[in-house]
């Protein structure tokens, strides 16, 4: 990821690695039957989310038990030792690093929510179906829009956005839209492996001082072909023909364009605050949130006198009442996720997992492996493990995790976070299996913008 995103890795000053090693202890639990547990649990809870169509159950049950159930057996165990304080302040870190992916993705829902609601995708599909675009045009559009989009927004904002899009303009056709998201979830990621803040990890790298902001640009070539051999594979299935066109013009309507502007207005926020101001990116959304809940106060005002004049009543127009819409399962699957991955890596395993890889396979295979293993784990706290061991590496080779780390969630669905909002929003359109059955073409695009990489800086 980015898997968005605790958008803040410098709080007060302080660098990325000296942040990460204060609020994540190392309890040196991988060799005791606790750790061994805990391990177990993540297991099985992740085999629940892949076998969720099957089980009937929601993704986020299973990982928020093995979150709850691996920090018992951490309290449990420091409890004895006397180091409950310190497994108390890793538990604290993890749960603030959540809260500011949880008001990022509320504010980003809200708004795409919002957007809907008003017509403007509708609007904006019949505007497409009047050109009468093809499927395969349509793919090739949205992706095209998603690797441009990502390293300005970011990869989670410009899922959701697009994705809105792509099921306006094709949801019905089945294999169309399942396509279409997987194309959205890889060029998102690609695209924001290549802008300093266009991901987590770029962010991190770049605070940690490993690049500068104009060396992350070096990356475009190989994001680019990361996310270009898997369209061109999937174009090869895409259906044939063109969506059905709407009848007539689709109008927006009264406040959609204001939304949209004020949406605009939002990333302008967060991203003049974390640049300059040097304040998380919840701070910018729930500033835009504020400014959506006046504009809501405007649109509700507007209709209630049109109704009044037409002599009909009108239901109160609240952007509350959209918040309470929103996906909850998938909000409560990324508490899952971080809860279960702050408890490994307090027990110790990304560390050892880190001081393994580059110890025994060098540089370049450990960022090679390190992406991979950020489909499972999630690349935040993949490239908080590569920060705190800081390995003796040239820039070329900290671009390479950047870029590994950035793509390699790709694989999964549930590697990004851009992948687990898209399972949440799709309708079950685009689900973990669908995007298993790509993995191979993701895995190929994988490995050819690595290789491009090591030819074109020769590390």
């Amino acid at each position: 990821m980015r898997s968005i995103l605790l958008l803040t890795l410098v709080i007060g000053g302080i660098p990325a690695p000296a942040l990460a090693a204060e609020t994540s202890p190392n309890f040196h639990l991988t060799d005791h039957p606790v750790g061994w547990l805990a391990v177990v649990l993540f297991v099985l809870a992740y085999v629940a989310v892949v076998l969720e169509e099957r089980i009937r159950i929601a993704k986020s049950k299973p990982v928020m038990l093995a979150a709850a159930l691996i920090w018992g057996l951490i309290a449990w165990e420091t409890r004895a030792d006397g180091s409950s304080a310190a497994a108390r302040g890793a538990f604290q870190a993890m749960f603030l690093e959540y809260a500011e992916i949880f008001f990022f993705l509320v504010v980003a829902m809200t708004y795409v929510t919002a957007m809907g609601e008003r017509n403007v995708f509708e609007a904006l599909r019949a505007q497409l179906t009047r050109r009468r675009l093809g499927y395969r045009t349509l793919f090739w559009i949205t992706g095209t829009i998603a690797f441009f989009l990502s390293p300005v927004l970011d990869n989670l904002t410009t899922a959701l956005v697009m994705s809105a899009v792509v099921l306006a303009v094709g949801g019905g056709q089945m294999r169309f839209a399942t396509l279409s998201l997987i194309n959205l979830v890889v060029a998102a990621n690609a695209g924001g492996a290549w802008s300093a803040f266009g991901d987590i990890t770029t962010l991190m790298v770049w605070q940690a001082h490993k690049a500068e902001f104009f060396d992350f640009f070096r990356l475009f070539p190989s994001a680019l072909v990361n996310w270009l051999v898997p369209a061109v594979a999937m174009h090869f299935a895409l259906p044939k023909g063109q969506p059905e066109s709407l009848p007539g013009r689709v109008p927006i309507k009264p406040g959609g364009i204001g939304i949209c502007l004020t949406f605009a207005l939002t990333i302008a926020i967060t991203v003049i605050g974390k640049q300059w101001l040097g304040m998380p990116a919840a701070y910018g959304m729930l500033t835009g949130l504020a400014l959506l809940n006046l504009l809501a106060s405007r649109i509700d005002r507007s209709q209630r006198r049109y109704a009044l004049a037409q002599g009909a009543e009108e239901e109160p127009y609240s952007i509350f009442r959209i918040i309470a819409n929103a996906e909850w399962d998938t909000l409560l699957f990324f508490y899952g996720v971080f809860g279960c991955v702050g408890g490994l890596a307090a027990l110790g395993y990304l560390e050892l997992a880190s001081h393994t890889l580059y110890g025994a396979l060098g540089a370049t295979w450990a960022n090679t492996a390190m992406g991979v293993l950020s489909a499972v784990i999630d690349n935040i706290p993949i490239m908080y493990a590569v920060l705190q061991m800081n390995p003796p590496m040239d820039q070329a080779q900290w671009l390479l995790i950047t870029l590994t780390a950035g793509v390699g969630g790709s694989l999964l669905s549930v590697g990004s976070a851009a992948g687990v909002a898209l399972m949440g929003a799709s309708g079950g359109r685009y689900t973990f299996m669908c995007h298993l059955r790509w993995s191979w073409a993701i895995a190929l695009g994988y490995a050819a913008s690595i290789a491009l990489h090591l030819a074109l800086h020769g590390t």
